[in-house]
C-alpha cells in the first residue's frame, strides 16, 4: 500500500524538479499548455503574494500533483493569482483524485474560490456554480487557414478592419507591428492606457494594485520557453497606438491586458493589433490563443470556438466555510442576476461608465 501525503510549501521552494515533474503531469494529460497553470505563473505570484502556497501531492515521497492558492483570512483559499489568472486548477497525475474537502483540509484551508477553473478538473467540478465560455482562436493550421475561415465568417468585418488599418496608414504614418516589443517604455504605456480604460468604464483598476503592476513586470522579464510574457505594440509612424501584454507557452497564447490609444479609436486599433498578434504567433507556433471569459463582441467575431471554464468555490463546513459563504454568495447572485438580463447588463455597463466619467472629472 502507497503512502501518501500532502505537503504545503511556498512557491519559492519548488525546485527544478518539480518543474519538470509537474510539466510532464500537464503534458501526459492532454490539457492545452495554458501558461497560467505553469509552475513559473505560480512561482512568480508567490514572489508578489506572500501568502501563496503550494500543496505538494506525494506517493511514496514522489510528487503526484501540484495545488497551487493563496490564504486569505480565516483560511479562505483562492487560486493562484485570482483576478488576473485565467486559466487554475491543480496538477494532477492520472489516476490521481482526492477528495477537494479532504485536500482543502490537508492545506487548513476553509474554502478555496475559482472563476476562471479550467476543463477536466473533476476534483472540483462538483462545487461548481457558473459555467462561462473562454473564446479561443484556433491558429495550428496556419494563419491563412484562419483567416480564409474569418472571410467566409465575416466578409464584411476582416474587410473593415483592413480598410481601416489602409487609412490609419495614411492618416497618421506607416503602420508597423512589433509581435515581442523589448522596449519597457512600450509596458508602461500600455498599463497607463489600461489603467485610464478601467476608470472610463468604471471598473476596479487592476494596475492600481501594487502586487499585479509587479507581476507583470515580473513576467515581462523572464525568459523560461513554459511561461513568459509578451509584449505586442501597434505603430503609427513612430508612435505607438494599440499594445497587448500577455503570457504564452511553447503553443498557447493568453490575451490578458489589451489597450489602445483613444485618440485612435476611430481606426479599432485594438482589431488591428489583434489581427496582426494572430499572424504573428501563428508564425511563431502558437496553436491557440485564448482570448479568456467575459463578453466582449470582437472575441465573438475573431473566435473559432469556446472553451468551458467555471466559477465556485469549494467550502469545508465549519465557522470559515460560513464567513466565505457570507462574504461571497451575495456578491455572486447579484452578479449573475445581472449577467442573465442582458438589458440590466448594459443599463449596469452605461451607470459604471458614468461612474468612470465622474471619476475623471
Amino acid at each position: 500500500m502507497s503512502d501518501r501525503r500532502v505537503e504545503v510549501i511556498g512557491p519559492g521552494r519548488l525546485g527544478a524538479d518539480d518543474h519538470k515533474i509537474w510539466r510532464e503531469i500537464r503534458a501526459a494529460s492532454g490539457a492545452p499548455a495554458n501558461p497560467f497553470l505553469d509552475p513559473v505563473f505560480t512561482s512568480a505570484v508567490g514572489l508578489v503574494r506572500p501568502r501563496a502556497e503550494v500543496a505538494v501531492l506525494r506517493e511514496d515521497g514522489v510528487p503526484v500533483g501540484y495545488f497551487p492558492y493563496e490564504r486569505g483570512f480565516a483560511g479562505q483559499g483562492r487560486a493562484i493569482g485570482l483576478g488576473v489568472s485565467d486559466s487554475q486548477g491543480a496538477v494532477l497525475r492520472d489516476g490521481v483524485r482526492p477528495d477537494a474537502r479532504a485536500l482543502l483540509r490537508a492545506c487548513a484551508l476553509s474554502s478555496w474560490e475559482f472563476d476562471n477553473l479550467e476543463s477536466g478538473q473533476d476534483v472540483f467540478l462538483p462545487h461548481t456554480a457558473e459555467v462561462l465560455a473562454s473564446p479561443v482562436v484556433d491558429l495550428d493550421e496556419g494563419f491563412e487557414h484562419y483567416a480564409r475561415g474569418l472571410r467566409a465568417g465575416s466578409p464584411g468585418f476582416l474587410k473593415q478592419t483592413l480598410a481601416k488599418e489602409r487609412r490609419l496608414a495614411r492618416q497618421a504614418g506607416e503602420v508597423r507591428f512589433e509581435y515581442d516589443e523589448a522596449d519597457p517604455g512600450a509596458l508602461r504605456t500600455l498599463m497607463r492606457w489600461k489603467s485610464a480604460q478601467y476608470r472610463r468604464t468604471g471598473r476596479r483598476d487592476r494596475f492600481a494594485q501594487e502586487w499585479i503592476t509587479r507581476l507583470v513586470e515580473l513576467l515581462a522579464r523572464g525568459e523560461d520557453p513554459g511561461c513568459r510574457g509578451v509584449l505586442s505594440v501597434l505603430y503609427a509612424g513612430d508612435r505607438p497606438v494599440a499594445a497587448h501584454f500577455g503570457l504564452r507557452s511553447p503553443t498557447v497564447l493568453s490575451w490578458w491586458f489589451p489597450a489602445y490609444d483613444p485618440a485612435y479609436g476611430r481606426y479599432s486599433p485594438g482589431l488591428l493589433l489583434l489581427l496582426r498578434m494572430l499572424e504573428a504567433a501563428a508564425a511563431e507556433g502558437i496553436e491557440a490563443v485564448d482570448l479568456g471569459s467575459g463578453p466582449a463582441r470582437y472575441k465573438e467575431s475573431f473566435k473559432t470556438r469556446d472553451l468551458r471554464v467555471y466559477e465556485g468555490a469549494v467550502v469545508v463546513p465549519g465557522p470559515g466555510g460560513a464567513v466565505h459563504r457570507l462574504r461571497r454568495e451575495p456578491v455572486r447572485a447579484a452578479r449573475r442576476f445581472v449577467r442573465d438580463r442582458p438589458r440590466l447588463a448594459r443599463t449596469a455597463a452605461r451607470a459604471l461608465a458614468e461612474l468612470g466619467r465622474v471619476r475623471d472629472r
